[in-house]
């Protein structure tokens, strides 16, 4: 089957890049010859890849979806050519978690690992795709699940607490009882183990038929969302630490139920427990959830 090779390279550059003019100038051509191999490579796929955004481009659902698909790959060729070229081979860690854990948590204790081991490069893929390991080059992967994948290494992350908060501004800390709640906009990520309905079940109250809601389909959307006042979201303090900490975010509710479940594991391959980059960002990991625990912000439960 014949490839297109060169326009497959210009668009990853062009993705890469947000920006025509910039992957002319990195490839050496001019952006007219970088927009006629997009579009030679659109032809071929018989879809569009990208659209034109101000001065730059963005890419569509088509189209991030195949970058996605490809990076990886182009970049392994990319690092492969420069070892063979004799230039200081990069040993590269793919790291797969979901996008809150990857923004809320990862990402601002990453420098920690970068510094501590600066023979490694990292590559955070922030989806909610289950990597297939027999397929895809990742290394490790943070999961959002139950831990039921057998024939995986599967280990908990760390213990979540489930709770309501708010903006500060938005209602004082303790100052509601669950019977306040459904008067409340009530914030809500669809894809979390914990939902408004079930910390109702455990309060032992049933809320009205009607209650206004606002849905997102990621957890860092609906913490941002709390933090901007428009309304009550209920949260996992290891994705809210930050907001939790610095006080942008409280709980308004009097003596909350404990719920607490593990919802992000570390899942891979047994075999790869046997490479020294895996088992270096593992045991990164469970000292930052260690620092994390010991530094945890009081809970509003009360004993």
């Amino acid at each position: 089957m014949y490839l297109p090779l060169r326009a497959i390279s210009v668009f990853h550059a062009a993705a890469r890049a947000g920006s025509i003019s910039s992957a002319a100038e990195e490839l050496n051509v001019t952006p007219s010859a970088v927009s006629q191999q997009i579009q030679s490579l659109e032809t071929h796929l018989g879809t569009s890849l990208m659209v034109k955004v101000g001065r730059g481009v963005a890419l569509t659902e088509a189209g991030e979806r195949y970058f996605s698909m490809i990076a990886e790959e182009i970049d392994r060729i990319s690092e492969a050519t420069q070892s063979i070229r004799g230039l200081r081979p990069v040993t590269l860690l793919t790291v797969r978690a979901t996008p809150t854990l990857s923004s809320k948590w990862l990402l601002p204790r990453l420098r920690s690992f970068l510094e501590a081991n600066p023979d490694l490069e990292v590559r955070l893929n922030g989806t909610n795709e289950v990597t297939d390991f027999t397929r895809e080059t990742v290394d490790v992967e943070i999961r959002h699940g139950r831990g039921q994948w057998p024939g995986l290494y599967t280990e908990g992350l760390a213990e979540e607490w489930f709770f309501p908060v708010c903006r500060p501004e938005y209602a004082a800390p303790a100052s509601m009882d669950v019977a306040d709640v459904p008067q409340h906009r009530l914030i809500q990520s669809v894809k979390s183990q914990v939902q408004w309905p079930y910390w109702f079940s455990v309060n032992k109250f049933t809320p009205p038929n009607q209650m206004r809601r606002v849905l997102f389909d990621r957890s860092h959307m609906a913490i941002d969302a709390a933090a901007d006042g428009i309304g009550l979201a209920l949260e996992s303090s290891l994705m809210m630490w930050r907001e939790l900490r610095e006080g942008t975010l409280i709980c308004p509710v009097r003596k909350p139920p404990r719920i607490s479940q593990t919802t992000q594991w570390i899942v891979c391959p047994v075999d790869h427990l046997r490479k020294n980059k895996v088992n270096l960002f593992i045991e990164w990991l469970r000292a930052e959830v260690a620092v994390w625990q010991a530094q945890h912000t009081p809970l509003p439960f009360t004993d």
